[in-house]
């Protein structure tokens, strides 16, 4: 049996980087169950509407769908259910203070096999009004522009 080397993406948040202010990002293990590892190598996973909450010291990523094994009999996993995240006890504790201050959030940016092990990547992030998603957009597009124009200048026109 081989073993999986490097990171695979199954699924990815681009909606969160939008409307939230990333603040700090930790990679957290799930626990799943055999039909759910297999539906992630399926790539059948969704975080549209997920997000995760700290309970008693424990992290949980709630409302993230992962679809049905196919393949799968009676004993298949409900899609969304709520899904133990593992983390050190530091990095919960750290967490935890982060969201103690008003507007901060744990959203889930992207889920992924890294080395095999299906993980997921948090980020404490508090949400954006509308004039900085405004303001990020007109920022992407000035960028966008000037590499345009210095890709012209180089091919000489």
């Amino acid at each position: 049996m081989v073993k999986e080397k490097g990171r695979k993406l199954i699924a990815q948040n681009r909606k969160a980087r939008h409307d939230y202010k990333i603040h700090d990002t930790y990679e957290a293990g799930m626990v799943l169950s055999g039909t759910e590892v297999k539906s992630l190598r399926e790539g059948r996973a969704s975080l549209a509407d997920a997000f995760a909450t700290v309970d008693e010291g424990e992290v949980w990523l709630r409302a993230a769908h992962i679809g049905e094994y196919s393949h799968g009999t009676w004993t298949n996993h409900a899609a969304r259910r709520t899904r133990k995240l593992l983390l050190n006890r530091r990095e919960i504790a750290k967490i935890e203070r982060e969201l103690a201050s008003s507007g901060t959030t744990l959203v889930p940016l992207s889920m992924y096999f890294s080395d095999g092990y299906a993980k997921v990547e948090l980020a404490v992030a508090s949400g954006k009004r509308e004039y900085d998603k405004r303001q990020s957009i007109a920022e992407r597009e000035a960028k966008r522009e000037a590499e345009r124009a210095l890709a012209r200048r180089n091919r000489g026109e």
